[in-house]
C-alpha cells in the first residue's frame, strides 16, 4: 500500500513539473564566438564578426559572444538568454564582463544580455538603442548580417569609452519627424474649434459688451450682431451667406567563468 502512495506521489510530482521542463527550450553548445545555429549570417560576416571579437577581448578581457537560434520553442527570451549565458559563463570569473547578442529568427525576437560587470558601462539605454537603431531595421529589410556585424560595432564602441556618438545617434532617431497627416489633424481640429466656440461667443458676448442698436441687434467691435437670429449659414452678423465676418522618425573557444543577472534589453523586427 505504501509502495502504491509512493508512486501515485511521485506521479503527481511528475504531472506537475514535466509541463514547466516542456518550455524550457535546448542550449546550443559554445563552439566559438559567432554560434549561427539559425544560419542566417553570411560566411564573409561570420568570419570578419569572429575576428574582430578576438581582437576585442585581446585588448582587455570583456568578452562578446554572438548567437542565433531557430526558434526559443515556447520560452520567453528574457529566461532563455540568462541561461544561454550562465550555461556558457560568458566573461571572466569575479569580473562577470560578458556580453551575448542573441536572435531567435523564427521567434522574431533579439535580446542582448549584459553580464553584471558591465551593466553600468554598457547600459540597459545603450543595448536598446542599439536594438532599435541598428537592428531592427536592418532586420526588416533581411539584412541580418548587416544589422548584427552594426550591434557588435556599437557595443565594442560603447565598452571601449566611447557612447557619446551611439547617444547622439539615438537622441537625433527619437526627434519626431513631420508628419503631414498630423499636421492635417490639427489644422481640421482647429477650424472646428474656431466655429464652434466663435457660434457660442457670438450669441453669448454681443449682447454683454456691445451696444444694443434695435430689437436683436447689436454693435460690437465694429460689427453688427443678431445672436438670436440665423441664416441659412449660421449666425447673422448683418452680412450674406453663412458665418459671421470681421472681413479678414570558433571552435575551442570558451567562456571564462561569468555570470549575469538579466541586464540588457529585448526587441523584435
Amino acid at each position: 500500500m505504501g509502495r502504491i502512495a509512493g508512486l501515485a506521489f511521485l506521479y503527481v510530482v511528475l504531472s506537475l513539473f514535466l509541463p514547466l521542463t516542456a518550455f524550457a527550450a535546448e542550449l546550443p553548445a559554445l563552439t566559438g564566438r559567432v554560434v549561427d545555429d539559425a544560419g542566417i549570417i553570411d560566411a564573409g560576416t561570420r568570419a570578419a564578426l569572429t575576428q574582430k571579437l578576438a581582437d576585442f577581448e585581446k585588448k582587455g578581457s570583456d568578452q562578446i559572444v554572438v548567437a542565433t537560434i531557430n526558434s526559443l520553442d515556447g520560452e520567453e527570451i528574457e529566461p532563455y538568454a540568462n541561461r544561454l549565458f550562465r550555461a556558457w559563463k560568458l566573461g571572466q570569473g569575479g569580473e562577470d564582463n560578458g556580453v551575448l547578442l542573441l536572435v531567435a529568427k523564427n521567434d522574431r525576437k533579439m535580446r542582448i544580455e549584459v553580464g553584471y560587470g558591465l551593466e553600468g558601462t554598457l547600459t540597459d539605454l545603450h543595448t536598446k538603442l542599439i536594438i532599435e537603431d541598428d537592428m531592427v531595421p536592418a532586420f526588416r529589410a533581411g539584412d541580418f548580417s548587416g544589422g548584427i556585424s552594426k550591434a557588435v560595432d556599437d557595443m565594442v564602441m560603447v565598452l571601449e569609452g566611447n557612447p557619446e556618438e551611439l547617444e547622439a545617434r539615438g537622441a537625433r532617431n527619437q526627434q519626431t519627424p513631420f508628419n503631414a497627416d498630423d499636421l492635417f489633424f490639427a489644422v481640421f481640429i482647429g477650424i472646428w474649434a474656431v466655429i464652434f466656440f466663435g457660434s457660442i461667443a457670438v450669441s453669448i458676448l454681443p449682447p454683454i459688451f456691445g451696444q444694443k442698436i434695435g430689437p436683436g441687434r447689436y454693435r460690437w467691435l465694429g460689427m453688427t450682431f443678431e445672436p438670436g437670429r440665423r441664416s441659412s449659414g449660421g449666425w447673422s452678423s448683418g452680412g450674406s451667406g453663412g458665418g459671421w465676418s470681421s472681413g479678414s522618425s570558433g571552435g575551442g573557444f570558451s567562456g571564462g567563468g561569468g555570470s549575469s543577472g538579466g541586464g540588457g534589453s529585448s526587441g523584435s523586427w
